[in-house]
């Protein structure tokens, strides 16, 4: 039987091969079959008129639905008329946990090939709309043609500081519950196929006769399934992987899985002193009935409060059908767009009884040994996705037997294809839909010792990788570690560069990952180690980096009673601070350093400090705390008898008495500063504190 990629006519979306940003799209299947009336749903949509602000399209579907397949399908058709770019970004993490929306920010500008070193670190008003990397993110996008995609949105509250007020933009956001508090627009929700649009996915996932010469069994297969994609595919690969196994008996063996795990469910949920389930829990069950279809209502109907209504629909028998909601009013302030719920939304779970389950759980029971552990032990790659290199080092096997691995699980749909790194590495990502069965599998199989011996095994990799690209982007800073194998091995300056900016979200995942559980410090304080020193050369380190691995550096200190460790911690990112302008900000770190580094009894950290926290005080206009604590720390380097430093304080205390129209003893501190730059030898020096000295005299003789 032929296979069927395409299942929409081309035309004015069809896809644009020039347009930047389409290749970090998640590559999607293959195969695509089905979601006619959802994607001329999202076209008209599209085509709406707005004034004031971007087009919202919201996909919603339940996790299994294919709802990230539709999008990036529709994005692709629909990037010829967004000619400056497609972004992308995935809003929640692998643990289902939501990424800030700074952060979202931060690497969406990134894509936009804008400069975030100039974006300032966030500050008091964190994850808002007057974020500054937020902030930045919508002046970068004014006057442009550029369609986002932001995958898996938890909640309004993520979504609203990304909206831009330019029309010429689209954003499209997919999600797997309702975003209360969005205004005008009108969801498009996802059922289940069409029994047509399933019937053909079997046939063309199978491939052969096999559905073809069944189609009682298929028809069968696909109401077992739902007819969502997710547990169709899952049921496709069974297929594939035991071609004697017949279709109608696939089935029967899900309708058995789906009863079995229903009944467990309900015999945990009825053991004498089970939790009740919280409120929250509840809510989000609630969200995972079956979706209704969409119907054109009035925009304010999603608004918080209101509820849709609708009979619910059989997912096997038909599609959904989407409306497109009427033209919406004038646009009004940006504020007013979305009004976010008092605190996130919780993840939706997929429920025990939902066929997904029961098809990964026949998937997962028919794996090999070696297959089943490769993909229990993915759960703990950072964000769930992993090549050759993280997968071998997690389950200590050769590269090239992890490649092969990492292939069959993908075969099996148990894993999905993600875009490969930039020297062509294949790239695997765990399902979020599968993640939460995999992490109790993993419990439920694995030792504590092996899941811990695993974590090391990545971390000692993620270091040695680190290091070997820091020595080939700077030969001249001493020697890398020993060489890796082959297929691991970084293989120049380019390929070390590529590799850094390309893994930089995984690596600092790993490594927060780790000193968030706490009991691998020392190789996550080596891996923070080797990426202070290794960013910086690739030349776009962004400070929020920076400034996460410091913090790290921090916390790590802090829980080990290293005090000398958490006060050059905190100075560097008094440092950061400073450098953004967030003077208030600098000074509470130089303060929390100069406590730190009177613990440790360290009397460079603490002039150190003070020279910060002074320097802090004088950007603010406070010229009489800036001259105290300027000689605070003169005081410290004359008694270390550190000369150069001493000059500089003297310079920086006759700046301060300036301020203070304390002439005399302004005159007094550069005259001192003179005389050691002169038993230095120090001609530059001199030059400068000479200069400043003449002009305090000029203006004082001119009745300043």
């Amino acid at each position: 039987m032929a296979r069927k990629t395409v299942t929409m006519e081309a035309g004015a979306g069809a896809p644009a091969e020039r347009v930047p940003g389409l290749d970090r799209l998640p590559v999607g299947p293959a195969l695509f079959v089905g979601r006619r009336t959802e994607l001329a749903a999202l076209r008209a949509a599209a085509a709406r008129p707005t004034e004031g602000r971007s087009p919202v399209l919201v996909l919603a579907g339940r996790p299994g639905s294919g709802r990230t397949a539709l999008a990036v399908r529709f994005a692709v058709t629909a990037a010829a008329q967004y000619p400056d770019g497609v972004l992308f970004a995935r809003l929640s993490a692998s643990d289902g946990g939501r990424v800030p929306p700074a952060r979202v920010a931060r690497r969406l500008l990134e894509q936009l090939g804008a400069d975030t070193a100039g974006v300032p670190l966030p500050g008091a008003v964190e994850d808002g709309r007057d974020d500054p990397a937020c902030v930045a993110l919508r002046g970068a996008l004014a006057g442009r043609r550029v369609l986002l995609l932001l995958d898996d949105v938890r909640d309004a509250g993520q979504l609203w500081p990304l909206l831009t007020d330019e029309p010429g933009c689209l954003v499209l956001a997919t999600t797997a519950g309702p975003l209360t508090g969005i205004e005008d627009i009108d969801p498009v929700i996802l059922g289940g196929l069409d029994r047509p649009a399933a019937a053909e996915l079997l046939g063309d996932l199978v491939g052969g006769t096999r559905i073809g010469c069944d189609p009682v069994g298929g028809a069968d297969l696909a109401e077992a399934c739902g007819s969502q994609p997710a547990a169709l595919r899952l049921m496709a690969g069974r297929l594939r992987g035991n071609p004697k196994l017949a279709v109608t008996e696939a089935a029967k063996e899900l309708v058995r899985a789906v009863a079995e795990a229903s009944s467990s469910a309900a015999r945990g949920a009825g053991r004498p002193g089970a939790e009740p389930k919280p409120e929250k829990a509840e809510r989000a069950e609630r969200a995972e009935e079956p979706a209704k279809p969409a119907r054109a209502e009035k925009s304010a109907k999603n608004a918080p409060g209101r509820r849709r209504k609708g009979a619910a629909q059989e997912p096997s028998t038909a599609a959904p059908a989407p409306v497109v909601a009427p033209p919406a009013e004038p646009a009004r302030d940006p504020a007013a767009w979305v009004r976010p719920g008092p605190e996130p939304a919780e993840p939706v779970p997929v429920p025990d009884n939902d066929p997904l389950i029961g098809a990964f759980t026949l998937a997962y029971t028919g794996l090999p040994a070696t297959q089943a552990r490769m993909l229990r032990a993915l759960t703990l790659a950072p964000g769930q996705c992993a090549d050759l290199r993280t997968a071998s080092a997690l389950v200590g096997c050769p590269a090239p037997e992890a490649a092969g691995t990492l292939a069959a699980l993908a075969e099996r749909e148990l894993l999905t294809v993600e875009p490969p790194a930039a020297d062509g590495t294949a790239r695997y990502r765990v399902p979020g839909r599968l993640h939460p069965r995999l992490v109790r599998l993993r419990a439920r199989e694995d030792r504590p010792a092996e899941i811990e011996l695993a974590r090391a095994r990545l971390l000692e990799r993620l270091v040695r990788l680190t290091e070997s690209a820091r020595a080939l982007l700077d030969p001249s800073g001493g020697p890398g570690p020993d060489p890796l194998p082959g297929p691991l091995r970084l293989t120049s300056a380019a390929h070390a560069r590529q590799w850094l900016l390309g893994e930089r979200d995984v690596l600092l995942g790993a490594v927060a990952d780790a000193i968030g559980q706490g009991d691998l410090d020392g190789s996550a304080g080596r891996l923070v180690t080797a990426l202070l020193r290794s960013l910086p050369l690739t030349g776009a380190a962004a400070p929020a980096d920076l400034y996460q691995l410091h913090e790290l550096v921090l916390t790590v200190a802090e829980r080990h009673g290293r005090p000398r460790r958490a006060s050059a911690a905190l100075l560097n990112l008094g440092d950061l601070q400073a450098v953004a302008g967030r003077w208030e900000q600098a000074c509470g770190h130089y303060r929390a350093a100069l406590e730190h580094a009177r613990a440790a009894d360290d009397e460079a950290l603490c002039a150190r400090a003070l020279e910060g926290a002074a320097g802090c005080h004088r950007a603010l206009g406070d010229a009489v705390r800036a001259a105290d604590w300027y000689g605070r720390a003169l005081g410290l380097r004359q008694s270390m008898g550190d000369q150069a430093a001493e000059a500089r304080l003297l310079a920086r205390v006759a700046e301060a008495h300036s301020a203070q129209r304390r002439f005399e003893e302004a005159e007094r501190e550069y005259r001192a500063s003179l005389a050691v730059l002169r038993r230095l030898g120090d001609e530059h020096g001199r030059e400068a504190v000479a200069t400043a000295l003449a002009e305090l005299r000029e203006r004082v003789s001119a009745g300043w």
